[in-house]
């Protein structure tokens, strides 16, 4: 009787060490996925900042404001764009898969310094 009992508890045991060990990759997993919000100022004729640096892998959101005229950023290499519209700020979502430099630029006319309006996004592994 005892071993059955002896039993019994260490499958209740491994059972409740599974649950935690789920909860806890999932946890993980959930705050790995909230991502992290960096604020961008697009403003004539730069960003600020023009260089944003974030780990490969990761998850961040471009908090998007533009004080003066209609503004657009486009990366590219991430297959992202968005326009920013003074007053409203707009958000860029995704994930940051590859590792290396990559430029973004305003790809809305914006004024006679449009043209040198960009910044480097760096991805570090």
């Amino acid at each position: 009787m005892d071993d059955i009992n002896t039993l019994a508890a260490r499958r209740r045991l491994l059972q409740l060490a599974g649950l935690l060990a789920l909860g806890g990759a999932t946890g993980a997993a959930f705050a790995a996925a909230k991502p992290r919000v960096i604020n961008v100022v697009a403003k004539k004729f730069d960003f600020v900042p023009s260089e944003i640096r974030v780990k490969k892998g990761e998850a961040i959101t471009l908090k998007l404001t533009a004080p003066e005229v209609p503004m657009g950023i486009n990366i590219a290499d991430f297959g992202v764009r968005a326009d920013i519209v003074p007053g409203k700020p707009t958000l860029l979502s995704f994930v940051t898969d590859k590792a290396g430099s990559f430029p973004f630029l305003c790809d809305v006319f914006c004024g006679s310094g449009h043209e040198d309006m960009s910044g480097t996004l760096i991805v570090s592994e």
